[in-house]
């Protein structure tokens, strides 16, 4: 790379990257997880929900933590319906007679 413009180019396309709060790092690995680590890495710069649960998925396993209790009900908090004072309640039918 001894052309000037080049250099240039990569500066100017690094210092982007800085500006989006993308760091360059290195890391060491098996020559087998290449792609996948660069595939996750892609994911992660994306801004998103998935990319955030992509990162707490991941940071369940590395830190070897169980998952915290509680987790469907606040699911179910979270849901659309709360509040909708729905009726689940249905007729007790005695059914029908069997002759045995």
């Amino acid at each position: 790379m001894s052309n000037s413009a080049q250099k240039r180019a990569i500066e100017n396309y690094r210092s982007r990257l800085t500006k989006r709060g993308i760091a360059r790092f290195e890391i060491q690995a098996l020559d087998a997880d290449r792609d996948l680590l660069r595939s996750l890495a892609r994911k992660l710069t994306e801004d998103g929900p998935e990319a955030g649960q992509l990162r707490r998925t991941i940071e369940q396993a590395v830190a070897g933590e169980p998952p915290k209790a509680g987790g469907i009900l606040a699911a179910l908090r979270r849901s659309p319906m709360v509040g909708a004072d729905l009726d689940f309640s249905r007729p007790r039918d005695e059914g029908r007679k069997v002759d045995l």
